[in-house]
């Protein structure tokens, strides 16, 4: 709960502002109009600083105050703009008694003015912009985070995510950061001559992952509609269609549980290739890593949780049953009844289970105890048994599937792939066998998607597909713990009155 003494302080500062406004309003001033031409930013005026220095220029900078220092008959203060801060000096005999006052009395900080003038090094050699004339831009009615020591509660640093970037500079840094991941990931793609395709947020049947969806309702169209949870089978459609390479950095949403690694919208990057397998995907998923990890960190090793981590190509490879052996001393070709999985689960949870585990649903949930947590160093985990791979390729005369996951950093599964399964009566059966375990409670068992079935029917070439998510890709390039310090806005319980 907020303190009440901040609350009335807050409320008696915009008071105080509202009156300034009124002020403003009554001497003709508009104070919220358009800027004049910006001629610098605040960074490209400090690079030219000599040059600017030593020819008088008259620049124009625009920007927020985030401080004033006033001094009789003369005030330092700074502005920033997205790219720098930058001091500004102003003397009562230069703007004028009344300008000067203007600033004076009326100006606050977190206001965003106009300012023109000169350069100048003050004594301790600070750049500094002597303002012959300034504008009223933009006048604030509420104070900034400053004034009371800054914005640090983590509840309110993720609600009002304005205040969060203008109070801590190191916030922006990590979106800046994501949008370059972002970008390299297209210039990536598009190098190797795959095209950026679009498929339906909005669907029918949702498809493509293990996962609880949203469900929605559309009055025109009389029917229910589901939030995207992935967008494989429409990608795998286009791919029937006659597209070789194609790729969608894509936003999801997933009915599920918050943690610091799940936010129910989140966005990855999907793409598939036809006549690959997944073999070929963990070359491409090398190269794509260091291609990015290179351009926004230009080292292969970052630093993640007091952990040194090497993304140097190749990346180790074990099998999934080779490492629930090695991490957990089980042999899932040894358990053929679920009941003995299901023990194993107990005794490590320490509680009864809230759900019935099917065989390949406890397979999965011991890989999560034991295998994920021990992965430090980026990791192909392999081979993945077919009962919890419904839209992967069979290993020929085995219980497996081509798949591989990526994990790295103590269990962040980062990239999950495969050789897609492009046989549709296998498809159709697997299908049917997904809908029996949600008949049986499973609640993240996949839906019979009869189109993309008779999709299938008209061939799709041996392809491989890949989906990575960008949010968690971001959290380990920024040394962020919460997938929430890397989301601008992630979903948050409402607040309550």
């Amino acid at each position: 709960m907020a303190d009440p003494q901040s609350l009335y302080s807050e409320y008696s500062e915009e008071k105080v502002r509202i009156d300034k406004l009124e002020k403003i309003k009554k001497r003709g001033i508009n104070p919220y109009p358009n800027p004049a031409k910006r001629t610098y930013t605040c960074a490209k005026a400090i690079q030219g600083f000599e040059k600017l220095t030593k020819k008088q220029t008259i620049i124009r900078l625009m920007g927020r105050i985030r401080s004033i220092r006033l001094h009789g008959g003369s005030c330092f203060a700074h502005i920033e703009d997205e790219t720098e801060k930058m001091q500004i000096y102003l003397r009562r005999n230069i703007l004028g008694k009344k300008s000067y006052n203007f600033f004076k009395d009326l100006i606050d900080v977190g206001d965003i003015i106009e300012v023109r003038g000169t350069f100048f090094s003050t004594k301790k050699g600070e750049k500094t912009l002597l303002v012959q004339s300034f504008k009223l831009l933009t006048k604030s009615l509420l104070p900034l985070p400053e004034k009371w020591h800054g914005l640090t509660q983590i509840e309110v640093r993720y609600r009002k995510r304005y205040l969060d970037l203008i109070a801590n500079p190191q916030v922006k840094f990590i979106f800046q950061k994501r949008s370059l991941v972002i970008k390299a990931i297209r210039e990536f793609f598009d190098r190797l001559g795959f095209i950026e395709v679009e498929t339906p947020v909005l669907q029918p049947i949702p498809g493509g992952a293990a996962a609880c969806p949203f469900k929605t309702y559309h009055n025109a169209l009389d029917q229910y509609l589901y939030l995207r949870i992935a967008p494989e089978l429409y990608l795998k459609r286009l791919m029937i269609g006659g597209f070789e390479k194609i790729y969608e950095i894509s936003r999801c949403f997933r009915n599920e549980g918050i943690d610091h690694l799940h936010n129910p919208e989140f966005t990855q990057i999907e793409f598939y290739q036809a006549y690959t397998d997944y073999k070929d995907m963990m070359k491409v998923t090398e190269k794509l890593l260091s291609a990015i990890i290179e351009k926004v960190n230009k080292k292969l090793i970052i630093e993640y949780e007091g952990h040194k981590i090497n993304f140097k190509p190749p990346f180790p490879r074990l099998t999934f049953r080779e490492a629930l052996i090695k991490y957990a001393g089980i042999d899932i070709e040894k358990y053929g009844e679920n009941k003995d999985l299901v023990q194993k689960i107990k005794e490590f949870k320490k509680e009864e289970l809230k759900e019935e585990f099917h065989h390949g649903k406890s397979i999965e949930e011991l890989y999560k105890i034991f295998v994920r947590p021990k992965i430090i160093q980026p990791t192909f985990i392999i081979n993945h048994p077919i009962e919890i791979s419904p839209l992967a390729k069979r290993i020929i005369g085995t219980q497996y599937v081509e798949r591989f996951q990526l994990l790295v950093a103590g269990g962040i599964e980062l990239v999950n792939a495969f050789s897609e399964l492009n046989d549709p009566l296998d498809q159709e059966e697997r299908f049917h066998l997904q809908e029996r375990l949600r008949k049986i409670g499973d609640k993240e068992a996949q839906r019979f998607d009869k189109d993309f079935i008779e999709a299938l029917k008209y061939g799709m070439p041996p392809t491989a597909g890949f989906g990575m998510g960008i949010d968690r890709l971001v959290m380990l390039l920024t040394n962020s713990h919460n997938i929430k310090e890397v989301i601008l806005f992630p979903a948050l319980r409402s607040k309550t009155n």
